[in-house]
């Protein structure tokens, strides 16, 4: 980086710790956390893929709840799950505050809460909020971004909730909402943050707050998080949207390809199977693509579905989604052959859930479909109901479900964290 960018950098980005001229990342420290852990945006692959275990398959409002806890304000983002603690982001729009929460694993008893903004709070599609962040945690640190009064801000707090840095990302002009998650990659947090006046992609040295790469973006709204993906035999970091499919190296920001194999905006994370990749958008159309990942920018195939919110899951040489109406569907990887199409129950926003091959799928309406995917058949196992909305996507590790549902208590909506599980 010359001298000139990375005065640039410090001018766009300015974390609480300083920047420096040529800022560089720290070694990089190990990232300390478990196989039973879920330390940040779908999972330990970043895939949507848990590892195997055995959560229940079966639950209510009486029935395998091991414990459930308040939680103040409203999020969708999802639950991360670290050690002994569990982490949540959290808006309060009565008194105008955005927190992380943290929570202990074993009883669901609130250990603290950190306030990092008050006011400043900015009004988005009615069903976006303004904590739709999923935390991430390196086993020392906890990350979060926030929008908060016309920019993106990313915040690492300790494991007792005491801010060590914030920085800010970049100026956000509003659209329908902010929502993305923080990626981890060697000593990096990596963020981003589309919008119509012009985003970016940025690397902060995880230790210190620093700004180490930027990249910048259309002038587009657009709310996919980054995600860093083994694809063509190296990591590659993933964003869809602003009419592009962008890879970077993840260490450089250096630009490995770039398409326009998507739409402007979208929503969910991409997913690969090592020789593809495959986003999906929503707005101007509706798409799911996979794009070849050599750099040849070629559309292998793409369809027309309406995968806008949920992410996908690649499995076994196969893609499977749920389209936002309520759809669960099965494609080929290679060809985009549908294998098959079954009708679940409302809209989603959360994101499937693999274990297996059952899969966990919650609508707005807090039910949770669990079934049996393979790509001969789909079979239903059970409909469990939790809540009466649920936006935010379940965290399953260490044999549990951690999920978070509002109900509305005395006339006024209670958002709740749940911990589902085979009682001893």
């Amino acid at each position: 980086m010359t001298r000139l960018l990375a005065a640039l950098a410090c001018s766009l980005l300015v974390p609480v710790v300083g920047c420096a001229d040529e800022p560089k990342p720290s070694q990089a420290e190990p990232i300390t956390v478990a196989p039973t852990d879920w330390a940040w945006w779908r999972g330990p692959d970043r895939t949507g893929i848990a590892p195997k275990q055995n959560p229940p398959l079966k639950w209510s409002a009486t029935e395998n709840v091991l414990w459930k806890t308040p939680v103040p304000g409203r999020g969708h983002g999802s639950p991360t799950v670290v050690g002994d603690r569990v982490f949540l982001a959290t808006a309060d729009h009565d008194n105008e505050t955005q927190s992380v929460l943290c929570f202990d694993r074993k009883t669901g008893k609130r250990l603290w809460e950190t306030m990092l903004h008050k006011g400043g709070f900015v009004k988005g599609n009615a069903k976006s909020s303004l904590a739709s962040c999923t935390t991430a945690c390196d086993g020392k640190r906890v990350f979060v971004n926030f929008l908060n009064a016309g920019a993106v801000t990313t915040t690492a707090l300790d494991l007792d909730g005491k801010k060590l840095w914030e920085t800010k990302v970049s100026d956000y002009v509003l659209h329908q909402g902010f929502g993305s998650s923080p990626a981890l990659h060697s000593s990096l947090v990596i963020v981003s943050a589309d919008n119509k006046g012009g985003g970016l992609i940025a690397a902060l040295d995880r230790a210190s707050g620093k700004v180490v790469w930027t990249h910048e973006r259309p002038k587009f709204p657009n709310y996919a998080s980054p995600i860093i993906l083994k694809a063509a035999g190296r990591d590659q970091l993933f964003l869809s949207g602003c009419d592009l499919v962008t890879s970077l190296d993840p260490l450089t920001g250096k630009k490995l390809w770039e398409t326009k194999g998507s739409t402007t905006e979208c929503v969910t994370s991409a997913v690969t199977d090592g020789k593809v990749v495959f986003t999906s958008g929503g707005y101007p159309k509706n798409h799911v693509a996979a794009v070849a990942v050599d750099g040849s920018g070629k559309v292998v195939w793409e369809n027309k579905s309406r995968v806008y919110v949920p992410s996908m899951v690649v499995r076994d040489d196969h893609l499977y989604a749920v389209l936002d109406e309520g759809v669960a569907t099965c494609w080929r990887c290679d060809t985009g052959k549908e294998m098959w199409k079954e009708r679940l129950d409302g809209t989603f926003s959360a994101s499937p859930v693999v274990v297996g091959d059952t899969v966990f799928a919650t609508n707005e309406a807090g039910k949770t479909f669990v079934f049996t995917a393979t790509p001969e058949a789909f079979t239903l196992i059970s409909v469990n109901k939790l809540g009466d909305d649920a936006f935010a996507t379940p965290t399953i590790c260490g044999d549990r479900i951690y999920m978070r549902a509002a109900s509305q208590v005395n006339g006024k909506r209670q958002e709740m964290l749940y911990c589902i599980g085979k009682k001893e």
